[in-house]
């Protein structure tokens, strides 16, 4: 029997107490995205250091690796990752070869894809366990996979994959917990509708970095000499700052999503400063009693504006936005990729006490610290040389985190010799000897009493452990997550509007992205460069606008970035007046690339618009998922629909994907977008419809010699287009033709001939599309730039 094989080897090496003690019960750990790169880099490593702490605790093991990856290809891959697991140095070298052996042994691949997929590995562990004649213990699910796929498999492992009754599931989630407060709360929604909040586990791994993790047992432990200081009225401010060297090449799909705030403040950084300032229970290690404090901090912090923080984008980040996700090359992120910002607690303990949270890439240096620095009040006579570091109360007082890299390049805690002598768990952290020349925050190591680890752990090794002894409170639970979404979204909300400032990354930033409080709101303290502002752009200064006809229509033509100011203006204002006059404005967008810097105009810069009053519906779409980069939802989604404030039953994608297929002639899903314009649109005439043109004269997806849409009854079509992907959903032309509004954007030099073309042809839409464009009873505008118009 292949576990009690395992159990008796590691018996002979001394390991376990008795073979009995072993039996009492089994957990089978189920990695998913088991070939995935955190999965190579940490998970198994992780997943290694906890069979070797727990070998002799009483439980068996078995671990099973799964992913989508068909069987063969998928253990090839795993067990490569298997046969490179390391032993930490303190581990002789004979019981390290043992364990290793053994927890190969142990570790088996399955294809986790389908339904059957799951209840067949429920049968198998079940089988398992019965031919050694094991007791289940319970089931470890850790989701190394993107949040997308949380719903799916969590209901395969609900409905054919939990233990039996008596045994424990604990399931393991991996950040990101959605994209603001709306997205977090519909995720966890789903989640709690097929697990327990006690079964889940959110993994935040800077809980797991020893320098975050001992914040905690630290203010426990040294309350004699925290209690009379941890207050406004001794600490000047804290700083918890993590700071990257690296850029995000490679990572733009991801950090377009998310950017700094989303990806390192709202979770990482936001739980260390809930260590800081949450009341410390009586007892550190009730987890229920951790989590209601963290709960009553996140509820005193006072809500952020716009001021609240200063943000920064280093200035390869769209150059590599573009080459990495073929965005146009006029294409302007929004995404931030630096940000500062302030903090206050309403508390009474901490009121008045500013909490900086800082993180960015692409900066002078990579560290991690948390920083609490005490004021100082005193005045002394002797000179600076001669003061004692041990007795000197001028010399600066602060208790540090470190969590690692930096100037010292490891996990630490230090506290101002003038403070006091710190207690520090014996066994677990030692006092650094030795002091060297190094200097942290302009003193040198001597002025600090140091302590490191005794022995450094990976924080997913630290994490993996707590979940083994159930430790929730170093996990991010429902109520808190909602909590810390709760804070942050508001500002997100007012920054995505918010111009960046540019920095050349590196130590060339120098003080450029130095900033400071004023009247609590911070700013940069340098005025942006000029340079900076207009990187080598050399535009027209006469931004004449040609206002004259273009097929018999008025035609309104500028350089592109003054042509897209001015259509946005008129947009705004059409919107303005339709709300003023009906109360509501139906507007239709077109996709492509084309309207995205009018997207980015719109949310940038458009702050008066009605857009509580707005439907905004899809003049046409590309049949592929919603959440398909090729979608015009998917773009219009980025660019404009998640930086403004349109009601979410305003927004009307088209019905691409119905029944899990995709533009099904049997599904109705044109029906369905005509019958939803008919109910909610008057007359079906939409108040503004913008298009743009192909260069083969296309407009909405309406394309030369079309079998439908051109002409008839219908208003909602099928149409094929000559380039992938070809199915396409469109307005009709009749449709469009109802308008009271239609403009018509045209940019760039690739569509002059088109737009030469277009000039002198007539009313000719089987062969040119947009010609058969004219409003019934509405006004057709063109907006056209100068490199169209002129070449």
């Amino acid at each position: 029997k292949m576990l009690q094989r395992v159990l008796c080897t590691v018996l002979f090496m001394g390991a376990l107490p008795s073979l009995a003690e072993v039996s009492q019960g089994h957990i089978s750990v189920v990695l998913l995205g088991a070939t995935g790169d955190l999965a190579k880099k940490y998970l198994w490593q992780g997943l290694f250091q906890l069979y070797m702490d727990q070998v002799s605790s009483g439980h068996s093991f078995t671990f099973h690796g799964a992913a989508l990856t068909a069987l063969e290809p998928g253990q090839r891959l795993m067990f490569d990752v298997l046969k490179k697991l390391a032993c930490p140095p303190d581990e002789s070298p004979n019981r390290c070869a043992v364990l290793k052996d053994q927890f190969l042994k142990l570790s088996q691949y399955h294809q986790l894809k389908t339904a059957e997929n799951y209840t067949v590995l429920n049968r198998e562990i079940e089988m398992l366990l019965r031919q050694e004649g094991l007791k289940e213990a319970g089931r470890i699910f850790y989701f190394s996979v993107p949040p997308f796929a949380y719903t799916e498999i969590a209901r395969h492992i609900n409905s054919s994959c939990r233990p039996p009754p008596g045994a424990w599931l604990r399931v393991v989630l991996e950040k990101p917990f959605g994209h603001d407060l709306e997205s977090a709360q519909q995720l966890a929604a789903e989640l709690t509708s097929f697990f327990k909040e006690e079964e889940m586990y959110r993994v935040d791994h800077y809980l797991g970095k020893q320098a975050i993790a001992h914040i905690l047992p630290f203010r426990d432990q040294n309350r004699q000499f925290l209690d009379p200081i941890w207050d406004r009225h001794h600490v000047e401010r804290v700083e918890i700052v993590l700071k990257e060297t690296v850029d995000a090449k490679g990572r733009t799909s991801f950090y377009e999503q998310y950017g700094v705030i989303r990806d390192v403040l709202q979770n990482h950084l936001t739980e260390a400063l809930m260590f800081l300032t949450m009341e410390l229970p009586a007892n550190v290690s009730r987890t229920e009693e951790v989590l209601q404090s963290k709960l009553q901090a996140f509820q005193s912090l006072r809500g952020l504006e716009k001021n609240s923080a200063v943000l920064g984008q280093y200035q390869a980040y769209a150059s590599q936005v573009q080459e990495e996700l073929q965005k146009a090359q006029d294409y302007i992120s929004t995404t931030p990729t630096f940000a500062g910002v302030l903090i206050h607690s309403d508390s009474l303990r901490w009121e008045g006490v500013p909490f900086l949270l800082t993180s960015g890439k692409a900066l002078d240096e990579r560290v991690g610290y948390v920083r609490v620095l005490f004021k100082n009040r005193a005045y002394c006579t002797q000179s600076e040389t001669l003061r004692d570091a041990e007795h000197s109360q001028c010399k600066a007082k602060q208790i540090i985190f470190y969590i690692g890299h930096g100037a010292l390049n490891t996990p630490a805690v230090l506290v101002s010799r003038n403070l006091f002598r710190p207690v520090m768990p014996e066994g677990s952290w030692r006092e650094a000897v030795g002091q060297s020349d190094l200097h942290v925050f302009g003193q040198p190591l001597s002025d600090y009493y140091v302590y490191s680890p005794v022995k450094e752990r990976d924080a997913y090794s630290v994490l993996i452990s707590n979940i083994y002894h159930a430790r929730k409170d170093f996990f991010i639970t429902t109520e808190n997550l909602l909590a810390s979404w709760g804070f942050w979204t508001p500002l997100l909300d007012s920054i995505s509007h918010q111009p960046l400032r540019l920095y050349p990354g590196g130590v060339e930033n120098q003080q450029l992205l130095d900033f400071e409080m004023v009247s609590g709101e911070v700013a940069f303290t340098l005025a942006e460069p000029v340079e900076l502002l207009n990187p080598n752009r050399l535009m027209p200064s006469d931004y004449r606008t040609i206002q004259s006809k273009f097929r018999q229509s008025p035609l309104v033509s500028a350089w592109s970035e003054e042509l897209i100011s001015q259509l946005a203006s008129d947009i705004e204002k059409t919107a303005s007046r339709t709300v003023a006059q009906s109360g509501q404005f139906h507007m239709a967008l077109s996709g492509g690339s084309s309207p995205v810097v009018l997207f980015q105009r719109l949310a940038r810069h458009h702050y008066a618009f009605p857009w509580k009053h707005t439907h905004i519906w899809l003049v046409d779409e590309r049949c592929v998922p919603l959440t398909d980069m090729e979608s015009n939802f998917f773009s219009l989604h980025n660019h404009l629909l998640q930086n403004v404030r349109v009601p979410y039953f305003n927004v009307h994608p088209m019905p691409v994907h119905l029944n899990q297929r995709l533009c099904v002639e049997e599904d109705r899903g044109t029906e369905l977008y005509a019958k939803e314009i008919m109910a909610l649109v008057a007359n079906a005439s939409f108040d503004l419809v913008l298009l743009g043109v192909g260069t083969d004269g296309h407009t909405a997806s309406l394309f030369p010699r079309s079998e439908s849409g051109l002409e008839g009854a219908q208003t909602v079509v099928l149409t094929e287009s000559p380039v992938k992907p070809h199915q396409r959903m469109s307005l009709s032309l009749p449709l469009i033709n109802k308008a009271r509004q239609v403009f018509v954007l045209v940019l760039g030099k690739g569509k002059h001939d088109i737009t030469t073309l277009l000039s002198r042809v007539g009313h000719e839409p089987r062969k040119w599309p947009i010609s058969g464009v004219s409003p019934s009873s509405g006004q057709l505008v063109w907006y056209v730039d100068y490199e169209a118009l002129l070449g």
